[in-house]
C-alpha cells in the first residue's frame, strides 16, 4: 500500500512529524514501512512556465520555437512536443536545472536555434511512464490555468511528497486504505482524525424504479448494493485527484473511473461501475457461474468460469466477475451516460480461490481476500456518488436498492485486564491500558478487574482478547517492555539419531567447500520430473491453487532447483559455485492422491575448485571433484565398501562424464556433468551435478568409531601394471584384487592408466600400487609374493588382465 504523507494530512495533522519519523513509529506499531521515497528528491530548477508564444522551428518539420514566460523573464525554448500549444502553463526545467536520472539542463542550439531550458513531460521528471495519464503520454505535461508563472512546479505537480510503502499483511488489512492509515497514525501520535462525511445530493426520482436485485449466492455475499446515477459527462478527473492516484501506484483514465479507485484507496472499498444502457437490462442478478461460462474481463482476455466463481450479471448473461474484474461489455466509455454503481462485501475466500485459478489478482481483490469494514460499504458508495456529482456533472437518483445487512454490530471483547500484563510480561497500569485503547477508538467499559471493550467495525481483525493484548504492546511500543526470562524447568533437548547424521553431512558438505541453498519444493511441469534419481513417474502431483506457474509441481528431484541457483550467479559474474541442498522430494504413488516423501542431498559446482596462485595454475572442476566429495561422504557414514559407481547414461547429463551410485546394488544416486547442449541453452559454464537418496543411510543406527594401533611391523608395497581390454573399469579390477588378495593387503591404489603406442588399440594399462601388511609380525617375500600371483591369476581369469611387459 503506497501512502502518499500530503494525502495522509487531510485526516490527520502531521506538523511537527517528519516523514521519516512517522515511518520509523508506523514501523515500531507492527506494520511494516518497507521504502520511504521522495518523488521529487533529485529535481532541482523547476518550475511553472507559460507558452506566450509558438512557432514552426524553421529548419525543422517537427520541433517548435517556443518563448515561454518565467515570471521573471521570457525565454526561447525548443520544444519537440507534439501537444505544446501557446497559452499553455507547463512546467520547464530551467538551465542548470536537474531533470529525472540526474540529467542536468543546459543552454543548447537546436539546428540553428538557442534553447534556453526544457519543456518538460512527466516521465522526464522521474514519473513512472505506467502512470502517466493517456492524454499526455506522448507529450508535455500541462497545468490548470489558475497555477501561478514562475513558481517552484513541484508542489503542482505532487513530486514533494513523500510515498511511504507499507507491507500490509491480513493482520493489518485495516490499513489497505487512507482511512484506515489515518486511524493507525491518529492513534500512534495521540492525535484526532478528521474523516469528512459523504454529502449526496439526490434526485427526488427513486433508483428502485428503474432497477432490480436479486442475489442468488447466498453466504457468499452478504451484501449487495447498486446505485444508478445518470446524466454522466465522461472526461479527466481533477488534476489533484489524478495526482493523488499516481502517488498510489494507479493511472488515471476518466473522471468515472478515477473516482472508483479514489474512493477504494481513501475507503478500502472496491467498486465497480457499469455502463447502465450497455448492461442490457434492468435486472441486476448476483449468482453463481454456470459451469465452463464465459467473460470477456476488462484486460481483454477471455475467462472460462467454474460453479464455484460468483457473477454480476443483466439476468443472462455475466457482466463482471464478482470482487475481481468488470466484463469488457459493460465498460465505461466516453459516450457513456448513465452508470451503475456498484458496493457489495463478498465471501474472502471465494474471491481468492477465483482470483488464483483465474491469475487476475487486481487491487480489488486482494482487498476482498484480506476483508474490508462492513460498516464502510454504503458510505463509500455515498462518497463516489458525491465525487461523481461534482466532477462528472451526474445526477443520482435517490437511495441504494440493496440486499443483505448493510451493518454489522460492532465487536465486544470481554476478559480480565490484567491479562495483558501477564501475556506482555509488562506491569502497565490500568489507565494506560485504558487510554492505550482509547487512542484506537476502541470503547473500554469496567466491572471489576474486568473490561468489556468495544471494538469498531473498521478493525475486522481484533476478534480475541489476545488481539487485544497484541494492540496495546504495538501501540505501548514492544521496546519499552522489559525483558524477562522464561519462567519454569528447563528442559535438555537432545537431538535424533537422524538429526545427528544429518547435520554431520551438513558439516561434512560445507567443510568440502559446498554452501547450503534452500529451493522450492513447487516448479514448473517440466523442471519436476528431469533430473531423478530412480525412474521419473508419468503421474505428476500438482497443487490445486499454485501461487503460480513456475510454482504448480512437487518435485522429484533437487537438482533442477540447484542449477537454476548456479544460473542465478553466473548472471551476477559469480563464476564458481558450489553447492548443496538436503531436502524432500515427493514421489507419486499410483491410487494414492498423497505422494511419498524421500529426503534427498544433491549438489551442483561449476567454475574453479582452487583460484590461481603462486604455486600454481587454477584447478577447475572436474566429474572427481565431485566424486571425492561422494566418496568422504560415505566414508563418514560407514557404508563407502558397501558402495559402487558404475557408468551410465542419464537424460540431461554428459554420456561419458555421468555415473550412477549403487549401494549394496541397488541405485542410491548418481553423479556427472551436465550435457553439453544443456549447458549452453541455460548459458552455464561446465556443470556437475549429484543427487542421493539419503534418507536411507541416515535412518541407520550412527556408526561406530573403531580404533586401531599403529602397526609396529613393517609392510611391503608392490605395484602391478595390468593390460586390460578398455571396456574394464578401474573399479572391476580394484574389486577383483581385494578379494584375491584376502587379509594381508592392507591398501590398493590405481596410479597410472596408459593408453598408446605398445598397448593394442583396444586395450589400456592400469597400474595399482599395493600394500601388504601383517600387524602381528613381519611378511616375508614369500608370503607376499605368494598373495601377490592369487592376485594375478584372479585377474586372468576374471577380467582376462595380462601384466604388462
Amino acid at each position: 500500500m503506497l501512502v502518499s504523507y500530503k494525502w495522509l494530512q487531510d485526516y490527520v495533522d502531521l506538523d511537527g512529524v517528519t516523514p521519516e519519523e512517522l515511518a520509523d513509529r508506523i514501523t515500531n506499531a507492527g506494520i511494516e514501512v518497507e521504502h520511504l521515497t521522495y518523488p521529487g528528491k533529485d529535481l532541482k530548477g523547476i518550475v511553472v512556465g507559460k507558452v506566450s508564444a509558438c512557432e514552426p522551428h524553421p529548419a525543422s518539420d517537427h520541433l517548435h520555437l517556443c518563448q515561454v514566460d518565467l515570471g521573471a523573464e521570457t525565454v526561447q525554448i525548443v520544444c519537440g512536443a507534439q501537444n505544446v500549444a501557446a497559452g499553455q502553463k507547463v512546467p520547464v526545467a530551467t538551465v542548470g536545472a536537474r531533470i529525472g536520472g540526474g540529467v542536468q539542463i543546459r543552454r543548447s542550439k537546436f539546428r540553428g536555434e538557442e534553447s534556453n531550458g526544457m519543456i518538460c513531460a512527466l516521465s522526464e521528471l522521474g514519473v513512472d511512464s505506467d502512470l502517466v495519464p493517456k492524454e499526455y503520454a506522448d507529450g508535455i505535461y500541462v497545468f490548470d490555468e489558475d497555477v501561478p508563472v514562475g513558481a517552484d512546479a513541484l508542489p503542482y505537480l505532487n513530486l514533494d511528497d513523500a510515498i511511504l510503502d507499507l507491507d500490509i499483511l491480513v493482520s493489518s488489512a485495516h490499513c489497505m486504505n487512507m482511512i484506515g492509515v489515518a486511524h493507525e497514525v491518529a492513534a500512534i501520535f495521540d492525535r484526532p482524525v478528521h474523516i469528512p462525511a459523504p454529502d449526496v445530493i439526490e434526485t427526488d426520482q427513486a433508483a428502485a424504479d428503474k432497477i432490480s436485485l436479486k442475489v442468488e449466492a447466498g453466504e457468499k455475499v452478504p451484501y449487495y448494493s447498486a446505485r444508478l446515477i445518470e446524466g454522466i459527462e465522461v472526461a479527466s478527473s481533477p488534476r489533484w485527484m489524478q495526482l493523488r492516484l499516481m502517488a498510489a501506484g494507479i493511472r488515471p483514465i476518466s473522471n468515472v473511473v478515477d473516482i472508483s479507485n479514489y474512493v477504494m484507496l481513501e475507503y478500502g472499498q472496491p467498486l465497480h461501475t457499469f455502463d447502465f444502457d450497455a448492461f442490457g437490462s434492468d435486472r441486476v442478478l448476483v449468482r453463481f457461474a454456470d459451469r465452463n461460462e464465459t467473460i470477456k474481463t476488462l484486460d481483454g482476455q477471455e475467462r472460462t468460469l467454474t460453479k464455484e466463481d460468483i457473477v454480476i450479471t443483466n439476468g443472462k448473461e455475466a457482466a463482471a466477475v464478482a470482487g475481481i474484474m468488470g466484463g469488457e461489455s459493460s465498460e465505461v466509455t466516453l459516450s457513456t451516460n448513465k452508470v451503475l454503481l456498484e458496493s457489495a462485501v463478498f465471501d474472502p475466500i471465494s474471491i481468492r480461490k477465483t482470483a488464483a485459478r483465474l491469475q487476475m489478482r487486481t487491487d480489488a481483490s486482494s482487498r476482498f481476500e484480506k476483508r474490508l469494514d462492513r460498516n464502510r460499504v454504503a458510505p463509500a458508495s455515498d462518497r463516489a456518488a458525491e465525487l461523481l456529482a461534482i466532477y462528472a456533472h451526474a445526477r443520482v437518483l435517490k437511495g441504494i436498492v440493496e440486499q443483505g445487512e448493510r451493518t454489522v454490530p460492532e465487536t465486544v471483547i470481554t476478559m480480565p485486564w490484567k491479562k495483558i500484563n501477564q501475556v506482555l510480561g509488562a506491569n502497565l497500569s490500568f489507565d494506560v491500558i485504558k487510554g492505550t485503547l482509547g487512542r484506537l477508538g476502541f470503547t473500554v467499559k469496567t466491572e471489576g478487574d474486568t473490561i468489556h471493550v468495544k471494538v469498531p467495525a473498521r478493525r475486522f481483525d481484533v476478534a480475541i482478547p489476545e488481539d487485544l493484548v497484541e494492540e496495546v504492546g504495538r501501540m505501548y511500543g514492544y521496546d519499552h517492555i522489559p525483558a524477562t526470562l522464561p519462567e519454569g524447568s528447563a528442559v535438555q533437548a537432545e537431538l535424533t539419531p537422524y538429526q545427528k547424521l544429518r547435520r554431520r553431512t551438513e558439516r561434512l558438505m560445507e567443510s568440502a567447500g559446498l554452501t547450503q541453498a534452500y529451493t522450492y519444493s513447487l516448479t514448473t511441469g517440466d523442471h519436476a520430473s528431469a533430473y531423478t534419481v530412480h525412474p521419473a513417474s508419468e503421474k505428476q502431483v500438482k497443487v490445486i491453487w499454485p501461487m503460480s506457474e513456475e510454482h504448480a509441481v512437487l518435485r522429484q528431484s533437487i537438482v533442477p532447483q540447484l542449477i537454476g541457483v548456479v544460473k542465478y550467479h553466473l548472471n551476477r559474474q559469480m563464476p564458481d559455485v558450489a553447492l548443496y541442498e538436503i531436502g524432500k522430494v515427493f514421489i507419486p504413488k499410483p491410487g494414492n492422491p498423497r505422494p511419498g516423501e524421500e529426503e534427498h542431498l544433491a549438489g551442483a559446482i561449476t567454475g574453479r575448485s582452487a583460484e590461481r596462485s603462486w604455486e600454481g595454475e587454477a584447478r577447475p572442476v572436474d566429474f572427481y571433484t565431485v566424486k571425492g566429495v561422494l566418496e568422504t561422504l560415505f566414508e563418514s557414514l560407514a557404508v563407502s565398501e558397501r558402495i559402487d559407481y558404475r557408468p551410465a547414461r542419464r537424460d540431461g547429463l554428459h554420456p561419458g562424464q555421468t555415473a550412477e551410485i549403487f549401494l549394496d546394488g541397488k541405485v542410491i544416486g548418481y553423479a556427472g556433468a551436465l550435457h553439453p547442449k544443456v549447458q549452453k541453452d541455460a548459458g552455464l559454464n561446465e556443470t556437475f551435478v549429484f543427487e542421493v537418496a539419503i534418507e536411507s543411510l541416515l535412518r541407520k543406527s550412527e556408526p561406530e568409531i573403531a580404533y586401531r594401533i599403529l602397526p609396529r611391523f613393517p609392510s611391503i608395497t608392490r605395484d602391478i601394471a595390468l593390460v586390460v581390454d578398455r571396456s574394464v573399469s578401474a573399479a572391476d579390477l580394484d574389486r577383483v584384487i581385494r578379494e584375491a588378495a584376502g587379509p594381508l593387503l592392507a591398501s590398493v591404489r590405481l596410479f597410472d592408466v596408459y593408453e598408446g603406442a605398445h598397448v593394442a588399440e583396444n586395450e589400456k594399462s592400469m597400474a595399482f600400487s599395493l600394500v601388504y601388511l601383517d600387524p602381528e609380525r613381519t611378511l616375508t617375500d614369500d608370503e607376499v609374493n605368494a598373495v601377490h600371483g592369487q592376485i594375478i591369476d584372479a585377474c586372468s581369469q576374471r577380467l582376462g588382465a595380462q601384466l604388462r611387459s
